[in-house]
């Protein structure tokens, strides 16, 4: 990427610092405390024009904090992926006869670990509403944190209702309560609990541990090489959620160990166990909260940007979309047509915030694209494991092979973040935003057609032919064993790793500093998205209609590719985040008529008398 125009946190640049009008000590202060990070020009010098061409960008130096905040997020997602992955079995099959009453069936057979009975359609059900809400949840839990208490907290709120949902979800496994038949109760309690308590985390984490990395614009530095390099905030930001995202699969490959301890011991090991690792995650917190930089709520960035999009719709005559949408939004375009107030008020927007509100809509157009993408990767529901229990597993859990995707992810995301990305900035090959998810849509299209080749074999092969799923003639498996889906979960892995980390980049990245949790909510709420696809699918994702559920996605999937990368494709060269300069930030102060509120903050930080012990640690 070549970013464009001068760099308004520099105060030897002309377009952001004027010093022929130099500020007030007041204004300077307002300044120190609202910057996303404080500027040396002499530490960190920003690149000329000239430099940006001729000078290869690396990515800058992560906080150690962030690193730390990585790890509380594999905590989360080894418990959540630990339990949801066993979710399908322990919903569909009953107690296997002949088994230890725990949900393991007897060793040496062929026979999948259950507990509930309750069918394939009811399982595939309950698998897609899980997520659906562990998806669409967090656009509360963004709100709350935005709006209302603020990141930390609301991610300590949705640690303790997790915390608490495991205890009942460990009990209600207990051998003796599911051989008295009494285990969906405490089951569905501890299924919406934890569903809940994800959704108040989940879209938090992300943006605070970007947060730590406050300076967050380009400059350039000399490396003990010699050799001179623009510190790139895209390159900085893009590592840190590899390394998140790689995390993020460390923890789901966590679910391996639950699978065979369903098909060895029982549910109440395949529960415990992530609970376990789920109990530090709190302590990890409590010992990290002096160092966290934690972003106040700022309600009115929110409510302004709902204000924009109603003086855009409204001054646009109410059409809903068109180049330069939001222009006639901006307060400097009102001023020209004689408008200065909005609800008999003064307009307490800014142009910047139009620009990021504007920014902002496009990531979301682009989010919309992502649930289609998201039913190729593993198919809907249950059905890469229902696939897998009609194949020979010689002993293997039929839910084994799923976790070969976040192995996969495992492998590849240091190759990415330390081989393949800085190679291409070395040679100044652009492999943009809208490039990577491009590519990563065509992988997981290959990944549909594999799976659908597959599900083809399997009925071809199995005895009970294009019943397969349910079959009980002789062996009741087709001879094709389990590790065929291997392409069909690694392609679907690899392309994650292209699409996921690239839109939690463009979710920080273009969306207004009060409203990160909000956006980044938006995308994940496409997840919740495609899950209700595969509830609307539910009916037909049976025998011997499951070739089609696989193809089917696969096609749509490749006819949405050319129509994004065709729409997007600009994206790729646009400038990946925006500053507010100096009078910007002033403006926006004096808009919100939010000095007062400033100086009494700033004052109770030590902040105008110069001292450093309002420093967030």
């Amino acid at each position: 990427m070549e970013p464009h125009g001068s760099n308004a946190f520099a105060l030897n640049d002309g377009a952001a610092y004027q010093p022929e009008k130099r500020l007030s000590v007041y204004d300077e202060k307002i300044l120190e405390a609202s910057r996303a990070s404080i500027v040396d020009p002499h530490e960190y010098s920003p690149p000329t024009d000239e430099e940006r061409i001729a000078l290869r960008k690396v990515a800058d130096s992560i906080p150690a904090v962030s690193y730390w905040l990585c790890a509380v997020e594999f905590a989360e997602r080894a418990s959540y992926y630990g339990v949801q992955t066993v979710f399908s079995n322990f919903i569909e099959f009953p107690m296997p006869q002949g088994g230890n009453g725990a949900g393991a069936p007897p060793g040496g057979t062929q026979e999948t670990a259950g507990a509930l009975g309750r069918g394939e359609q009811f399982a595939n059900a309950f698998v897609l509403l899980f997520a659906f809400l562990s998806y669409s949840v967090p656009i509360y839990g963004a709100y709350v944190a935005d709006v209302q208490l603020g990141r930390y907290k609301t991610i300590m709120i949705g640690v303790l209702i997790c915390g608490v949902a495991h205890v009942i979800m460990i009990a209600g496994a207990a051998p003796s309560v599911l051989q008295a038949g009494k285990g969906m109760a405490p089951f569905l309690i501890s299924f919406f609990m934890l569903a809940f308590g994800a959704g108040m985390f989940k879209p938090n984490i992300a943006p605070t541990i970007l947060d730590q990395y406050a300076h967050q614009h380009e400059y350039t530095k000399v490396l003990k090489s010699g050799e001179k390099v623009i510190m790139d905030p895209e390159a900085t930001i893009q590592r840190i959620m590899l390394f998140f995202y790689g995390l993020i699969n460390v923890g789901a490959f966590f679910a391996l160990a639950t699978t065979y301890c369903e098909k060895d011991v029982g549910y109440w090991l395949a529960y415990l166990t992530p609970g376990i690792l789920y109990f530090l995650l709190p302590i990890l917190l409590i010992a990290l909260n002096k160092h966290i930089v934690k972003k106040a709520p700022n309600g009115s960035v929110l409510t302004n940007v709902i204000k924009i999009t109603g003086m855009a719709i409204k001054q646009n005559k109410f059409r809903l979309w068109g180049k330069g949408y939001f222009d006639a939004a901006k307060p400097s375009v009102l001023a020209a047509q004689g408008i200065t107030t909005f609800n008999n008020k003064p307009i307490p927007w800014t142009d910047k915030l139009v620009d990021d509100t504007a920014r902002t809509y496009a990531a979301c157009t682009i989010f919309l694209y992502f649930p289609i993408w998201y039913n190729n990767d593993g198919g809907i529901g249950n059905i890469l494991s229902n696939q897998g229990a009609a194949m020979t597993t010689n002993g293997a859990p039929n839910d084994l092979l799923s976790n070969f995707n976040p192995l996969t992810i495992i492998v590849v995301i240091p190759i990415l973040s330390y081989v393949i990305y800085p190679m291409l900035r070395k040679y100044k090959i652009n492999f943009g935003r809208i490039s990577r998810i491009t590519f990563g849509f065509i992988l997981a299209t290959i990944s549909g057609v594999i799976g659908a080749i597959v599900q083809w074999r399997v009925y071809e092969t199995s005895p009970c032919g294009y019943y397969a799923s349910s079959c009980s003639i002789g062996t009741g498996v087709s001879p094709i064993s389990i590790w065929w889906q291997i392409p069909n979960v690694s392609l679907g892995a690899i392309s994650e790793c292209l699409c996921n980390v690239t839109a939690y980049e463009i979710a920080y990245a273009r969306s207004p500093k009060g409203m990160k949790a909000v956006v980044m909510s938006l995308f994940l709420f496409n997840t919740a998205l495609a899950t209700a696809l595969g509830e609307v699918l539910t009916p037909v994702t049976v025998d011997p209609y499951l070739i089609w559920i696989w193809a089917g996605l696969a096609i749509a999937l490749a006819v949405q590719t050319v129509i994004f990368h065709w729409t997007y494709r600009k994206m790729d060269n646009d400038e990946f985040m925006t500053y507010d300069d100096d009078a910007e930030l002033l403006e926006e102060y004096r808009r919100n008529d939010l000095v007062g509120k400033t100086d009494n903050s700033m004052k109770s930080e030590g902040k105008l008398q110069g001292s450093d012990e309002g420093k967030v640690g």
